[in-house]
Formats: C-alpha cells, sequence, structure tokens
C-alpha cells in the first residue's frame, strides 16, 4: 500500500487535535471541534483550511494563451491579469478530465489550480499537447503549500498580514505580494465554500508560519480550523460539483450543468462534439434534489421512477448544516431535471420522495 503524504502543516494539525483521514494521497484533517460546527464558523465567521494536496502547474511561453484554449473548454483568451477562470479538461469521449482554475498573471504566464488525486493524470493529459506549441510547463505542487481562508470576516483577518489591498480584490481575481513576511505570494479571492474569503499559495517551507501567523491574526474574530468534512457540506449547499462524485472521466460539461464554462466560440478538446451535443440536447443532467421524507440522500444511492425503476444516481449528498435539509445532487433523466419534478430515492429498500430544486441550495 502506498504510502500516504503529509502536507507541511500536518503537525499543526495533529497539536489542534484534528481528526486525520486518509485522501487523495495525503493524511488531511476532516475535523477539529465537529464538521456541524466548523461549518457553522465558515458561514458566520471566518475558518482556515489546509488544502495543499491541490496541485498547481505554471505554463508560459509565447503560445501559452493558445496552448490553454486548445485543452480548455472556458475562453482562456478573455481573461486579464489578476483574473481567475473556472474551467476543465474535456477529454476525447465525451467527459471531464478534470476541473480547475485557470489563473492569468499575463498572456505567457498562467497557473493551473488542480485537484490532488488527479494531478498525476492532469499533467500526462496537457504534456500530449504541450509539445504543439511554444510552452514550458512546471509542476511546482509538491512544493506549494495552499491555505483556504473563507467566511465573511476573512479580509478582516488577514489584511494585517498582506500588502494587498483584500477589501478591494472581487471574487475570482488574485494579486501577488508580500504575506506574513514572504514575498510574490498569490493571494486570491477564490474558494469552495460560498462564503467569501481568501486562498493563500505559498512555499512548503513558510506554511507552518504563515498558518501560526493567520491563526493568532483571527483569533479576536473568532477563527478556527476547519477540516474537509465542513469543505464538502459548504461546497454541497453551493451546488459545487466535486470531481470524482458529480463529474468524471464519463460525465460531459453539459449534462453537468458546465455549459456556462464551455465555449463554442473556439475550437478545444472535443468541442464539436460537445456543441453538437448541447444542440441535440442530453438525456440526462445533474440537478439538487431536497428529500421530503426522513432520510439522507448519499453518494451511490439510485434514483428511481415511480415503478422503482433505476433511472439515475445520487452523486454527492448530506445533511445540510445551514438549512437543517437532506440535500444531494444527482443524475436524473432530462424530462425529470426541472425545478419542482418530483424524484426518488432508493434509502435501504424504500423509495423516497424528493424534489428537484435549483441551485445554489444556500441562497446567503
Amino acid at each position: 500500500m502506498e504510502k500516504l503524504k503529509k502536507t507541511p502543516l500536518y503537525d499543526q494539525h495533529v497539536a489542534l487535535g484534528a481528526k486525520m483521514v486518509p485522501f487523495a494521497g495525503y493524511e488531511m484533517p476532516v475535523q477539529y471541534a465537529g464538521v456541524s460546527h466548523e461549518h457553522h464558523v465558515v458561514r458566520q465567521k471566518v475558518g482556515m483550511f489546509d488544502v495543499s494536496h491541490m496541485g498547481e502547474f505554471w505554463v508560459e511561453g509565447a503560445d501559452a494563451t493558445a496552448f490553454l484554449n486548445s485543452v480548455t473548454s472556458n475562453d482562456v483568451a478573455k481573461l486579464t491579469p489578476g483574473k481567475v477562470q473556472y474551467s476543465c479538461l474535456p477529454n476525447a469521449t465525451g467527459g471531464i478530465v478534470d476541473d480547475l482554475l485557470v489563473y492569468c498573471v499575463n498572456d505567457t504566464k498562467y497557473m493551473l489550480v488542480v485537484n490532488a488525486s488527479n494531478m498525476a493524470k492532469d499533467w500526462a493529459w496537457l504534456q500530449q499537447f504541450a509539445g504543439n506549441f511554444d510552452v514550458l510547463m512546471t509542476d511546482v505542487s509538491e512544493g506549494t503549500a495552499l491555505l483556504a481562508v473563507q467566511g465573511p470576516l476573512a479580509a478582516q483577518a488577514l489584511q494585517s498580514l498582506t500588502d494587498l489591498d483584500l477589501g478591494a480584490m472581487t471574487y475570482y481575481t488574485f494579486g501577488i505580494g508580500s504575506f506574513a513576511g514572504v514575498s510574490n505570494v498569490v493571494v486570491s479571492a477564490t474558494g469552495y465554500t460560498g462564503a467569501g474569503g481568501f486562498e493563500i499559495y505559498i512555499p512548503n517551507a513558510h506554511a507552518a508560519a504563515a498558518w501560526d501567523a493567520i491563526i493568532a491574526a483571527g483569533a479576536p474574530l473568532g477563527l478556527e480550523p476547519i477540516g474537509l468534512g465542513a469543505r464538502d457540506t459548504l461546497r454541497l449547499e453551493m451546488g459545487f460539483c466535486l470531481y470524482g462524485n458529480d463529474i468524471d472521466d464519463t460525465t460531459s460539461p453539459i449534462e453537468a450543468g458546465l455549459g456556462w464554462i464551455t465555449k463554442f466560440t473556439k475550437e478545444f478538446t472535443n468541442s464539436a462534439a460537445l456543441k453538437a451535443q448541447k444542440e441535440a440536447g442530453v438525456a440526462r443532467k445533474l440537478v439538487g434534489i431536497k428529500l421530503l421524507e426522513r432520510g439522507v440522500p448519499r453518494h451511490g444511492y439510485p434514483i428511481v421512477d415511480a415503478s422503482g425503476a433505476a433511472v439515475g444516481e445520487v452523486t454527492s449528498g448530506t445533511m445540510a448544516p445551514s438549512l437543517n435539509e437532506a440535500i444531494g445532487m444527482a443524475y436524473v433523466p432530462t424530462a425529470s431535471a426541472a425545478p419542482g419534478s418530483t424524484v426518488f430515492v432508493e434509502i435501504r429498500g424504500k423509495a423516497l420522495k424528493a424534489e428537484v430544486v435549483s441551485l445554489p441550495f444556500y441562497k446567503a
């Protein structure tokens, strides 16, 4: 069995009493004081996640924009320096290699942020095409730590540690400046919680000191460390896709409701087939569901019709702490995908009634 990796903040987590679990090849904190408590801390105040397991690739060169536009679904040419874009890497068979963030430093220099479990796959996929362009790719994942400070008080908690004006930073923008005494740190107004906040990319050697500085600066505002359990409930309340659950190598961006990041104003991997699919319509769609009977929908539970025949599947589900409702995301037949439609989730042999609802579940 492969030995689990540790992030540079492992000792901090253990000292804080985190429950550690294997995740994407790493030992990661799933919770500290409890998932529901940590969820509310982020929604109402501010919390900090260690997401150093994520992957970071730099793409530089004269053809950087053209290269990225040929392999990602969104339109990289629309980015200007300091902007971030959500996108995906379509595969050749109608599915998704990964979803990712594209950071534009300038039109010859970009940073890609990819999912931890897909780092090697994404790198190999991109390398197939990079040789056709004047670009240099560098994988800095192993040397880069990532801290996500999320919640309405995040800017207040962090401002004393950086020369960047966090209050002026709008959603999906970033700056490069000093942070906790370290220069050339990427700080972005991004996150996976829907609660606002920032993500800080810092060299491993400085990660522990930065973590401790943030804990100290945020203490008067009630900042707490937050585990991956609450990260999942927070993202699910927002209807954000999780790779491996809601999207994968077999799900198309059109089925997954990611048409908004799939721009047919340019050509990219498998774009002709995806465009045809969009025009013809898809047989299934990823939707939000709310259980109307007692139970919790979980990943892999069947979606059945009124006669009990399987017609789809739950991809993510939880008891939402902010809503006190059992919610999930599921692939259902397109005929049942409109908000207000009734579907049934099979839980331990019983078909429980659920309603299709519009996303996000949680509206601030």
